[in-house]
């Protein structure tokens, strides 16, 4: 979860200023948390306290009004209706991390990750990006190498890895779409040699920079052992006191444990 929320911090300078390279500061003046963190922790608060879903992420939208939801998102947290409303988006995977480390066994991992998906994101695409980051995060933490890992979530959910980040690179633009982030946030994982240098590949490659280091973020610290106690202290530093409380209760309880 820590991971997920490094990498929005740190991708949230280059969403509206794409960069193609591995090169650059991973903090700086305007570094913040983004929407990505807000409904992580949202998820991580519903499963904490057994609240639902759709509960918590609208009480996390009302406390961090403008943290940048997209537009449909806006609509359904002002809303009066928990309706889902069919998106495709990778809202979904950006928010799932928490799934990965709470259960204890893949099934229920998948279970929870396509319940707190179709809460809003009920398409089939958007379930399948969160599903397959919350497998992702679990096989990770589960001691798993990443061949196993890259086969798993090809064979399971049909997302083609094989393209590397240097390809990728090259074209990539902007996309919001799980199917055009989730699989591209995982490769990024899979490339990399340690949990800073996921985030850096991710942020590379361009587009959704924000949510995608978000995604790669929580498979990395899930895969490499947490996060380094230097980018730990600059993103507590950037959490407010709830978000930064719920962080930590989360890992005290299903993260930690595990050390």
């Amino acid at each position: 979860m820590l991971g997920a929320i490094a990498g929005d911090i740190v991708g949230s300078v280059y969403e509206g200023w794409n960069i193609k390279t591995t090169e650059f500061p991973l903090f700086s003046w305007n570094s913040r948390f983004t929407d990505d963190t807000v409904l992580t922790v949202a998820i991580a608060d519903s499963i904490l306290s057994g609240a639902g879903y759709s509960d918590k992420l609208k009480e996390y939208y009302h406390l961090y009004p403008r943290a940048g939801y997209g537009g449909s998102f806006h609509l359904w947290a002002q809303s009066k209706s928990t309706e889902p409303y069919n998106s495709w988006g990778n809202g979904s995977a950006m928010r799932v991390s928490p799934v990965g480390y709470a259960y204890t066994d893949l099934e229920r991992v998948l279970l929870e990750a396509k319940g707190s998906a179709a809460v809003t994101h009920n398409h089939p695409e958007g379930i399948r990006g969160a599903q397959a980051t919350a497998a992702a995060v679990f096989l990770a933490r589960s001691g798993e190498e990443k061949h196993s890992i890259r086969t798993y979530i090809e064979d399971t959910f049909g997302y083609d890895l094989r393209e590397s980040i240097a390809e990728i690179r090259k074209y990539y633009t902007f996309d919001v779409s799980c199917q055009g982030s989730v699989p591209q946030a995982i490769t990024a994982f899979l490339e990399s040699e340690d949990f800073e240098d996921a985030l850096r590949k991710a942020v590379s490659i361009g587009g959704d920079s924000d949510t995608i280091a978000c995604i790669a973020g929580g498979i990395a610290a899930a895969y490499y052992g947490g996060v380094p106690h230097d980018i730990t202290e600059r993103v507590f530093a950037l959490l407010d006191d709830r978000l930064a409380d719920v962080t930590r209760a989360f890992h005290a309880r299903y993260v930690d444990r595990e050390g």
